[in-house]
């Protein structure tokens, strides 16, 4: 017999267990809480064991009775668990639910055979791609196996006295907000506000340890001659079961010439081995055809040349709950766009 169940505080290890994401554990569902979204995690239960598990968030369409839901990186849905999805979505009066599962597109997974009015997404959030780097051959290995580029500036960094540490404290977290509005207002790209990245900062726990996901801030600091110490760089690390992340990072405009970044990500793989994981999932990229024009083409090559593999997903779908109002929000969300895009025009 089997049963889906909420998932108590007594079982967040057990739950942890069976997802394979961050953004799927117990922890970051007590954060997205944190903010005032609306959560709802669930487990399967088969012979008193949790065997799959998901938890989704709720959003507000503004100005309506409705709800859209949202389930990153779940496990591949099986026919039981859509059903239970889509139970969900009627119950809290959902357009549809989006589902970016982290199942790889090269494992044979057909998510659109099924009974249910899955789509592929109108309005994908999560990248469809991401470069994954094995952290289990030798640090030498992994040298030889970067471009000689990002090897010579990590020489540079280390050249330049560049000394990369883990700082956990309230301190360094604070520095890391300023860092973050500096590359914010300097890259004119979409960030998470500073009260997101505090309620982060102050759920997740900083230590690492089986099924748990824990949260690393590592700054990149310099000394320049006859000045004070710089914080020239701030990364967010994640670890989870046996993977390393890398979410959110910051920089500094000054001194960029001693490649602190280059440095950061060098410490952070050597991290990521101390702590025995197998991989660092950088969190997103662009296509193997990745246009040199896009904005995130630099941030994309920066992780290419640390020899990691770019790893593709299956993509994502909405499963719709409501057809009729699902096709007015697609319309009325492409013309938000449309406008969002002109404003930008005459803003820059």
């Amino acid at each position: 017999m089997s049963e889906f169940i909420d998932v108590k505080e007594e079982q967040k290890q057990e739950y942890n267990g069976v997802v394979n994401h961050p953004l799927q554990s117990f922890e970051w569902g007590e954060f997205r809480r944190k903010t005032g979204v609306k959560v709802v995690r669930r487990a399967l239960v088969k012979n008193k064991k949790i065997v799959d598990g998901f938890t989704l968030t709720l959003h507000k369409v503004p100005k309506t009775k409705y709800y859209i839901g949202y389930l990153p990186k779940g496990n591949a849905p099986t026919e039981e668990v859509l059903d239970e999805i889509n139970r969900i979505g009627k119950e809290e009066n959902c357009i549809f639910i989006q589902l970016e599962p982290n199942v790889r597109a090269d494992i044979t997974y057909q998510i659109l055979n099924t009974n249910f009015d899955l789509r592929i997404a109108a309005h994908p959030l999560f990248t469809k791609y991401t470069f994954v780097l094995n952290l289990k051959p030798s640090e030498q290995e992994l040298l030889a196996g970067m471009h000689p580029k990002t090897r010579y500036n990590i020489r540079v960094a280390e050249k330049h006295n560049v000394k990369v540490i883990e700082d956990n404290s309230k301190e360094s977290f604070e520095e890391y907000l300023k860092l973050m509005q500096e590359t914010t207002n300097r890259q004119a790209f979409y960030a998470h506000t500073p009260s997101y990245h505090k309620n982060l900062f102050e759920v997740l726990p900083k230590k690492n340890s089986a099924n748990t996901l824990s949260y690393h801030l590592f700054n990149a600091v310099h000394k320049p001659s006859g000045d004070a110490k710089k914080i020239l760089t701030s990364w967010v690390l994640f670890a989870f079961k046996d993977h390393l992340y890398y979410p959110y990072g910051a920089s500094s405009r000054l001194y960029r010439e001693v490649m602190a970044n280059n440095l950061t990500a060098w410490e952070a793989i050597k991290f990521g081995k101390k702590m025995g994981l197998a991989y660092f999932d950088m969190w997103g990229a662009l296509g193997p055809e990745s246009d040199k024009n896009d904005p995130w083409y630099g941030f994309h090559r920066f992780k290419e040349g640390y020899g990691a593999e770019l790893v593709e997903f299956v993509g994502s779908y909405d499963l719709v709950i409501k057809s009729t109002v699902y096709e007015i929000y697609k319309i009325a969300d492409k013309l938000r766009w449309g406008v969002l895009k002109i404003k930008k025009r005459i803003s820059g």
